[in-house]
């Protein structure tokens, strides 16, 4: 079984320092879970919580609301499955059909599917049943599972409320509330759809809020969710993880295709992804790639569903070596063996870089982040240094450095930063809804 949601991040090295022999007692918070989950985990290997996993767990074993906060790639998602699987192994009984007894929300199609993975794997001797559903797709067979009964359901805020409205989902007996990427949530906005869950459920639940960055608009709306919850802030004061090796290469606007393709050209870069702002652009670099022999390929919102999990499908198995992609695989994405993200074009926001470059460095393996910057793109640059607390050390050396992009000066483009809005409609047939920003980088 493949390995990928950010989960299975903990202890696993691309040198396999850390993979112990699968026979060895697990550590840790490790230790206080049922034998099946234990062995569930030795399966893959793991062996050593992360510090999320170590500090939440037992709380949430308690049955305790929780507010965490980690950088990506930390172990998040293993630290709110494992402990509800065990509390649903616990206390089982046939699930009735459309009733879920656990709900976890998340903001892309991409992130709930990996959360389903890794329920499916940590939950691989047990009887525990899940769903996955999120819009792109037909229904039908989301329905069917649903009607099947599921213990566990994981969905997206748009098809999750179309099918409660069609009468195929109830939340009347939710023990257990994970709100997953509750930023990139707040960002995409979701938060009316939310409230619209949240009046749904029982009041008497177990909630889990989850977020790698906290601003306070997310404070306030975990307030509302979370009864007298623990905090868990793991490295609050490095956004970035110590283990990526950042660049920042000054170039021309009309340059940037033929840097990027120098740079694929180099050995050291196995396994890359590339960040655009718009979905066009990410087509046209991908054509542009090819021309030059580079295959690869595009993941954005007006891509299928069906086209989107093909394309990361492939590109996890290596038939190619290059996916190209707007802020849709930002967060959620895990491939464990990305050498190198880079940003064609710089985030419009500063929180998004973190999560873009946190796509390398997956499993405690190095990575390298290169961020290209044009002239108009200067202020997105002082945002992110911004927010680092540090610049992002340059390449002045290279081939198509660019001297008016280094000392640019322009201004942020209307409607730059945070709280951009983000325009939502309804797709007709009871399709999920689609989300996309005032700038259409979904």
């Amino acid at each position: 079984m493949q390995k990928q949601t950010d989960s299975r991040a903990f202890n696993k090295r691309i040198d396999h320092s850390t993979m112990l022999p699968k026979h060895r007692a697990p550590k840790g918070v490790f230790g206080a879970l049922i034998p099946k989950i234990q062995r569930a985990l030795a399966a893959e290997g793991y062996v050593t919580p992360t510090p999320i996993q170590e500090q939440c767990i037992p709380h949430l074993l308690e049955g305790r609301d929780l507010l965490g906060v980690a950088q990506t790639g930390t172990g998040k998602t293993a630290a709110f499955i494992l402990p509800l699987l065990q509390r649903l192994a616990g206390d089982y009984h046939r699930p009735r059909m459309g009733t879920p007894r656990a709900l976890i929300l998340a903001p892309t199609r991409e992130l709930a599917a990996q959360i389903g993975e890794s329920i499916q794997t940590y939950g691989r001797f047990l009887t525990i049943k899940h769903s996955v559903i999120f819009g792109g797709v037909k229904q039908f067979h989301q329905v069917k599972a649903l009607n099947k009964g599921v213990d566990i359901l994981v969905a997206t805020p748009g098809r999750l409320l179309d099918l409660m409205q069609q009468g195929f989902i109830h939340l009347n007996e939710v023990e257990v509330f994970i709100l997953d990427e509750g930023d990139r949530m707040l960002d995409m906005g979701f938060i009316p759809d939310i409230k619209k869950v949240l009046s749904r459920m029982p009041s008497e639940r177990q909630t889990l809020f989850f977020s790698a960055t906290m601003p306070q608009k997310m404070v306030n709306l975990a307030r509302t969710m979370v009864r007298n919850p623990v905090k868990i802030t793991i490295t609050p004061d490095q956004p970035v993880v110590e283990s990526i090796t950042q660049k920042l290469l000054f170039v021309g606007k009309n340059n940037k295709d033929a840097l990027l393709a120098s740079l694929l050209r180099d050995p050291q870069v196995y396994k890359a992804l590339i960040f655009t702002q718009m979905k066009h652009t990410a087509n046209r670099v991908v054509q542009k790639l090819s021309a030059k022999g580079i295959p690869g390929a595009a993941i954005h919102g007006n891509k299928s569903q069906a086209s989107r999990t093909r394309a990361l499908n492939d590109f996890k198995k290596g038939r190619f070596h290059v996916l190209v992609a707007t802020d849709v695989a930002a967060r959620g994405l895990d491939v464990d063996d990305i050498t190198h993200v880079i940003n064609y074009d710089l985030p419009m926001e500063s929180e998004t870089y973190v999560h873009r470059i946190g796509r390398t460095a997956r499993a405690g393996a190095n990575g390298n982040a290169i961020s290209f910057c044009c002239a108009e793109d200067r202020a997105y640059l002082r945002e992110i240094e911004r927010l680092l607390g540090k610049p992002v050390p340059a390449e002045m050396e290279h081939a198509y450095h660019c001297n008016e992009a280094f000392r640019s000066s322009l201004p942020a483009p209307k409607n730059f930063g945070r709280g951009t809005g983000g325009r939502r409609s309804r797709s007709n047939k009871g399709h999920s809804r689609s989300r996309r920003n005032n700038h259409g980088i979904t």
